[in-house]
């Protein structure tokens, strides 16, 4: 976990903080890591270097979300005595998502039972109309864009296709950010286990104009169905 006072949790969830800087005696995290920052979700760590104060530049002490060198400065010298010679460490990072079941979306070695019970679930999922797939290949193939676009691709009603992905997500699957989902750690793991076995379910179909997604058969045809999220006009 890396801890940060409320006043940064804005500029770290926005993007505009990028660093911190950090009084420690080794490095608590690690290039690469991901940690929870509550209540804000998931953050990534891209960089983890010592470096001395004198440095440390103004662009810096802004990254780190404060108004000056000098702010940065006085905020590390809480902790003890400083000057320019003290090392503390940088440490470079970006906002990794919300967080939201973030522990069982980064448990990415599957067991075959693992497996099956994703594909079971999903299954259940899909009972009514199949819709698992193709938003699952529409995460996977444009991530990062925002929820009115993904759903307006498949022709589907926003807050609808939103409830979907929450879905998705409870299972570990996906992770939300500010803007638009990824496939997490688990999902990937998951779509590699599928398409190694030969089972690739994955849609990459499209919508067409009247709402409807045209889906591959088995037959290597297509099929129409009507859309999630779209009512069927009365006759």
């Amino acid at each position: 976990m890396l801890l940060f006072k409320k006043p940064f949790h804005e500029g770290l969830a926005s993007g505009a903080i990028t660093l911190t800087f950090r009084r420690w005696n080794k490095p608590h995290v690690r290039v690469g890591g991901r940690y929870r920052c509550h209540p804000i979700g998931v953050l990534e760590v891209d960089d983890v270097r010592r470096v001395a104060v004198e440095a440390i530049t103004g662009a810096d002490a802004k990254k780190a979300g404060f108004s000056s060198r000098d702010a940065l400065l006085g905020y590390l010298a809480e902790l003890g005595d400083l000057d320019e010679g003290t090392e503390v460490w940088r440490v470079a990072l970006r906002h990794g998502g919300d967080g939201d079941r973030v522990e069982l979306a980064l448990e990415d070695d599957l067991t075959d039972e693992d497996v099956e019970s994703i594909r079971a679930k999903l299954a259940r999922m899909d009972a009514a109309t199949p819709w698992t797939a193709e938003t699952l290949a529409i995460i996977e193939e444009r991530p990062r864009v925002a929820a009115s676009r993904l759903a307006e691709a498949l022709g589907r009603d926003t807050l609808a296709f939103k409830v979907d992905v929450r879905r998705l997500k409870k299972l570990g699957l996906t992770q939300s950010f500010e803007v638009g989902y990824e496939i997490a750690p688990r999902g990937k793991a998951y779509l590699e286990r599928v398409r190694a076995a030969g089972g690739d379910r994955l849609v990459r179909g499209s919508r067409t104009a009247r709402g409807k997604a045209v889906l591959p058969r088995s037959s290597g045809g297509t099929r129409e169905r009507p859309a999630r999220g779209i009512a069927k006009k009365s006759r």
